[in-house]
Protein backbone atom coordinates (compact mmCIF):
# COMPACT_ATOMS: atom_id res chain seq x y z
CA UNK A 1 0.00 0.00 0.00
CA UNK A 2 0.94 3.32 -0.94
CA UNK A 3 1.57 6.18 1.86
CA UNK A 4 -1.29 8.20 -0.29
CA UNK A 5 -3.40 4.93 -0.11
CA UNK A 6 -2.73 4.81 3.35
CA UNK A 7 -4.00 8.44 3.59
CA UNK A 8 -6.97 7.80 1.71
CA UNK A 9 -7.95 4.63 3.94
CA UNK A 10 -7.18 6.38 7.29
CA UNK A 11 -9.44 9.23 6.76
CA UNK A 12 -11.84 6.84 5.67
CA UNK A 13 -11.69 5.20 9.07
CA UNK A 14 -11.11 8.54 10.84
CA UNK A 15 -14.70 9.61 9.63
CA UNK A 16 -16.44 6.29 10.36
CA UNK A 17 -14.92 6.51 13.98
CA UNK A 18 -15.85 10.30 14.60
CA UNK A 19 -19.60 9.02 13.76
CA UNK A 20 -19.42 6.39 15.88
CA UNK A 21 -17.71 7.72 18.67
CA UNK A 22 -20.70 9.65 19.90
CA UNK A 23 -22.46 8.46 22.64
CA UNK A 24 -26.00 8.41 21.57
CA UNK A 25 -24.85 7.19 17.97
CA UNK A 26 -23.17 4.81 19.42
CA UNK A 27 -26.23 3.98 21.29
CA UNK A 28 -28.63 3.71 18.63
CA UNK A 29 -25.87 1.80 16.38
CA UNK A 30 -25.89 -0.96 18.88
CA UNK A 31 -29.70 -1.43 18.91
CA UNK A 32 -29.58 -1.31 15.10
CA UNK A 33 -27.47 -4.67 15.57
CA UNK A 34 -29.63 -5.98 16.92
CA UNK A 35 -31.63 -5.51 13.64
CA UNK A 36 -34.03 -3.04 12.10
CA UNK A 37 -35.83 -0.38 14.66
CA UNK A 38 -38.25 2.20 13.34
CA UNK A 39 -37.38 5.49 15.17
CA UNK A 40 -40.26 5.22 17.69
CA UNK A 41 -38.43 2.28 18.92
CA UNK A 42 -35.62 4.22 19.41
CA UNK A 43 -37.02 6.98 21.13
CA UNK A 44 -38.37 4.65 23.58
CA UNK A 45 -35.25 2.51 24.03
CA UNK A 46 -33.33 5.41 24.47
CA UNK A 47 -35.61 7.82 26.26
CA UNK A 48 -34.69 10.70 24.02
CA UNK A 49 -37.33 12.83 21.72
CA UNK A 50 -38.02 12.27 18.50
CA UNK A 51 -35.84 15.12 17.10
CA UNK A 52 -32.74 14.20 19.20
CA UNK A 53 -33.14 10.77 17.56
CA UNK A 54 -33.57 11.80 14.08
CA UNK A 55 -30.93 14.42 14.27
CA UNK A 56 -28.18 11.12 15.07
CA UNK A 57 -29.99 9.39 12.94
CA UNK A 58 -29.31 11.79 10.02
CA UNK A 59 -26.01 11.79 10.83
CA UNK A 60 -25.38 7.99 10.87
CA UNK A 61 -27.31 7.90 7.45
CA UNK A 62 -25.14 10.42 6.27
CA UNK A 63 -22.27 8.65 6.93
CA UNK A 64 -23.77 5.26 5.60
CA UNK A 65 -23.45 3.93 8.23
CA UNK A 66 -27.54 3.48 8.38
CA UNK A 67 -30.66 2.97 5.73
CA UNK A 68 -34.34 3.83 6.33
CA UNK A 69 -37.25 2.61 4.78
CA UNK A 70 -40.72 3.93 4.78
CA UNK A 71 -43.74 1.73 5.59
CA UNK A 72 -46.91 3.75 5.91
CA UNK A 73 -45.95 6.57 9.33
CA UNK A 74 -43.51 4.55 10.04
CA UNK A 75 -39.43 5.18 9.10
CA UNK A 76 -37.29 2.60 9.96
CA UNK A 77 -33.30 2.29 10.16
CA UNK A 78 -31.18 -0.32 9.98
CA UNK A 79 -27.27 -1.18 10.12
CA UNK A 80 -25.54 -1.31 6.44
CA UNK A 81 -22.21 -0.66 6.57
CA UNK A 82 -20.42 -4.75 7.40
CA UNK A 83 -17.60 -3.03 8.57
CA UNK A 84 -19.64 -0.92 11.31
CA UNK A 85 -21.04 -3.97 12.61
CA UNK A 86 -17.35 -5.45 12.87
CA UNK A 87 -16.16 -2.62 14.76
CA UNK A 88 -19.52 -3.43 17.13
CA UNK A 89 -19.17 -6.79 17.68
CA UNK A 90 -15.40 -6.07 18.99
CA UNK A 91 -16.80 -3.17 21.34
CA UNK A 92 -19.60 -5.72 22.32
CA UNK A 93 -17.20 -8.34 23.05
CA UNK A 94 -14.72 -6.00 24.93
CA UNK A 95 -17.06 -3.47 27.25
CA UNK A 96 -20.09 -5.85 27.07
CA UNK A 97 -19.83 -9.55 27.27
CA UNK A 98 -20.06 -11.16 30.49
CA UNK A 99 -16.38 -11.77 31.81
Amino acid sequence: MTPEEMAERVEEASTMLKAMSHSGRLMILCFLAEGEKSVTELEELLHWEQAAVSQQLARLRLQGLVANRREGKAIYYSLTDPRARQILDTLHEIFCAPK
